[in-house]
């Protein structure tokens, strides 16, 4: 089917299962390929996964990622606090990335700065962490956006009465009841952040939401792929994990 709507969870540097994604895809002219952000981090190719996504026809959510990047490095010796959250976080194997590829961030930096928050296709409503549900569109900041979790999991009913919000951010596993490589479900929402980097995981997952098929790649077995129906992989949210329910602490320093 044509004019498909794919959406692709967070990469975190693993740019060969992302390409491998993208080849299971196959997307045509008439396809719209959207990235939710964290294309960096903790995987070993993230300049090459930036790279790929920057000079690609696709979209990207900024992510907390990607902000952690932003705030880092135009402060190197000077906030040693955004430094070193960014390091904890994954920036270690972001900069071994670089220095291998040969490639200078800063051009990197200017497109992340110009990267969007959300992205509403009319019925469906893409965010990187989620949406606090007792504010207005109009009241919500990068840090809900981009670190939201326990608030916006534990929403009582849909934000939006037509519209599927679709979230990367938290691994799915993280919720009690829900295995590596599943989908998971709340109210009004849809989590597709697989794992990609960890170890009880592997999976990258894309979602073909025209269709509602379901690609994945586990990095860990050879990027293996398998394609599910949506409702094959997809399971409803009972009650969050510890790391779901915590509450977001967003970085002190805001984007310019």
């Amino acid at each position: 089917m044509s004019n498909r709507r794919l959406i692709i969870g967070d990469v975190h540097g693993h740019y060969d299962g992302m390409i491998t994604l993208l080849e299971q895809f196959a997307p045509g002219s008439d396809d719209q390929v959207y990235f939710l952000g964290d294309l960096m981090d903790r995987g070993p190719k993230s300049a090459e996964v930036v790279e790929f996504v920057k000079n690609s026809p696709y979209h990207c959510l900024m992510g907390n990622h990607e902000q952690l990047m932003l705030n880092a490095l135009p402060e190197v010796g000077k906030n040693t606090q955004a430094w070193q959250a960014w390091l904890y976080s994954g920036g270690y194997a972001t900069i071994s990335s670089y220095q291998k590829a040969g490639i200078m961030p800063r051009e990197h930096l200017e497109w992340m700065r110009s990267l969007p928050m959300f992205l509403d296709l009319g019925d469906v409503w893409l965010v990187h962490a989620g949406i606090h549900p007792y504010l207005s569109l109009s009241q919500q900041t990068e840090a809900e956006f981009c670190w939201i979790r326990r608030e916006f999991h534990n929403i009582p009913k849909p934000y939006f009465s037509d519209k599927l919000i679709i979230v990367g951010h938290t691994i799915t596993f993280t919720f009690d009841g829900i295995e590596p490589g599943s989908l998971v479900r709340g109210q009004g929402w849809l989590g597709i952040d697989t794992g990609v980097y960890h170890a009880k995981s592997g999976w990258l997952t894309g979602l073909d939401i025209t269709n509602n098929k379901v690609y994945q790649v586990n990095v860990l077995y050879n990027n293996k792929v398998r394609i599910l129906s949506l409702e094959k992989v997809v399971t409803q949210l009972k009650r969050p994990s510890f790391l779901a329910r915590l509450r977001y602490v967003p970085p002190k320093k805001k984007l310019d």
